[in-house]
């Protein structure tokens, strides 16, 4: 169970690498967070608000947190300490043209990779970035997953960590937005809070 706990929707808005994509399926995770009122954490790909400009708008619109999530979505790892802060300014700077919100100091590493590395976090650190890691890994990029399995890891994983669990999503797998409003609704009832990763006491 998951009473009274508070936790961190966060998804990773990032262009697919898997065809389980549909149309509109960033939406309908707006939707359905909207309509229960629930903030969450979006870490946009810098080079994906540039294609969907509108949903990286309405994402800050709405009122959720944004991070950044790199340009390119390479591996942190494989770039030179310049790569990084290329990288991540370029990104940096299409997030606030587009929707008018500076997303330091959050940032996301893509694939994780990088979150436990000293260079790479030092040289986020030096551009003014923390990296957000996660506790509960929803799966739902696996194309073998269905909205079912999205719906069980995720609320499994909630009720394992407890209190301040950062949840790891995506915009673009029309398994969680199939599963996202059945997962808000049961959290929802057993009295779950949900914030942005600003409003948590701690971070991972």
């Amino acid at each position: 169970m998951s009473d009274g706990v508070r936790l961190a929707l966060t998804f990773d808005a990032e262009h697919p690498d898997h065809p389980h994509c549909p149309p509109g399926n960033a939406e309908r995770i707006l939707d359905a967070l909207g309509e229960v009122g629930a903030r969450a954490t979006f870490f946009i790909q810098g080079r994906w608000a540039q294609s969907d400009p509108a949903i990286a708008e309405r994402i800050a619109a709405d009122g959720h947190l944004i991070g950044n999530h790199s340009k390119y979505h390479a591996r942190m790892t494989l770039l030179t300490d310049d790569g990084i802060r290329t990288d991540v300014r370029e990104s940096e700077q299409t997030i606030r043209d587009l929707t008018g919100v500076d997303p330091r100091p959050w940032f996301r590493c893509p694939f994780g990779d990088g979150s436990d590395d000293p260079r790479v976090l030092r040289a986020l650190e030096g551009i003014g970035y923390r990296n957000v890691h996660w506790q509960v890994e929803a799966l739902d990029w696996d194309a073998e997953r269905d909205s079912e399995d999205v719906e069980r890891i995720t609320l499994e994983g909630i009720a394992g960590h407890g209190d301040g669990a950062v949840v790891l999503m995506h915009t673009w797998p029309g398994s969680t937005g199939d599963a996202l409003p059945r997962i808000l609704k049961q959290l929802a009832e057993e009295g779950a809070q949900f914030a942005a990763v600003d409003e948590l006491e701690s971070l991972p």
